[in-house]
């Protein structure tokens, strides 16, 4: 059975190190104070949440030779009575506390990501939404695939990974360009046939010269829910009137948990969301060695 962990390559080490390279750039003071001697953490999770970011956890503390015993798979939602116990570390009291605030902050956040994310899922199920709900690239520098990643275990789509994966043309690139038609012409000729061109459209006209132009998604911008639904309505039934459907349509820009439900309707095809990585809380988690007897 194939796990999200098996869509990471080997980038993720690297970053992993990186972290680690961040928290301790010279001397470790507190590790010299505990030393070598081989001790046991428990991982306790102290709130409600979606458990995500198991491999970099595990990668931060396997590059400091420790080892990690989970009691929870990823993605398993998670409400502790008090503070459930998830994991137990293996190791040199040094190196478990050398780990333990890069792997903390890696998984308080991936799992409040998912969480979000499992939320959002649960809401378009119960509703009957049968669109797609996306993360966007507003995400931490230096963390977006940990920010992706729970996205995934949350049950959402990632949207594009970043500015190679797929050619999004915004306002700013359609003034600097001149038109709507220029920019998807300009793109096209140099991404190719396989990449997916995106144009945000401010009004049914600007989707009008967008799908003329033969962009592959329409972004329907910050239209209230109402406006959306009545503005992809009609751009739908214009083009499916031309026999031509080949595209896409998607509503972004202030969206929330609290009022995405607001947009749902057959007409849209996908919703993306910003706040599925921004502001969302993070889950509470912490580690702690056993007391000597």
């Amino acid at each position: 059975m194939a796990h999200y962990s098996d869509l990471l390559a080997t980038n993720y080490k690297a970053l992993v190190s990186q972290y680690l390279a961040e928290d301790v750039p010279s001397f470790d003071y507190g590790g010299y104070v505990v030393g070598e001697e081989e001790q046991e953490a428990v991982l306790y999770m102290k709130a409600e949440g979606v458990l995500a970011g198991v491999p970099f956890f595990d990668e931060v503390f396997k590059q400091l030779d420790c080892r990690v015993e989970w009691y929870h798979k990823e993605g398993e939602y998670i409400k502790p009575e008090g503070k459930e116990v998830m994991a137990r570390v293996y190791g040199s009291a040094r190196k478990i506390l050398l780990g333990e605030r890069t792997a903390l902050n890696i998984i308080c956040r991936c799992s409040g990501i998912a969480f979000r994310a499992r939320q959002v899922y649960e809401l378009k199920k119960a509703k009957g939404f049968k669109g797609i709900i996306a993360a966007t690239r507003k995400t931490t520098p230096g963390f977006r695939l940990v920010e992706k990643y729970g996205v995934l275990v949350g049950g959402l789509d990632t949207h594009r990974m970043d500015l190679s994966a797929m050619v999004m043309l915004k306002d700013n690139h359609i003034w600097s360009s001149g038109s709507i038609t220029k920019a998807v012409e300009n793109a096209r000729s140099v991404c190719g046939f396989a990449l997916k061109i995106e144009v945000e459209c401010q009004s049914e006209e600007e989707a009008d010269e967008a799908i003329e132009a033969g962009a592959d998604i329409i972004m329907l911008d910050n239209f209230t829910g109402e406006g959306l639904k009545v503005a992809a309505k009609n751009i739908k039934e214009r083009w499916a009137a031309k026999g031509k459907n080949h595209f896409l349509i998607e509503s972004s820009g202030g969206i929330t948990y609290e009022t995405c439900a607001t947009y749902f309707c057959e007409d849209i095809d996908i919703l993306s969301m910003s706040t599925i990585t921004q502001g969302v809380p993070h889950v509470d988690f912490s580690l702690k060695i056993n007391k000597k007897k």
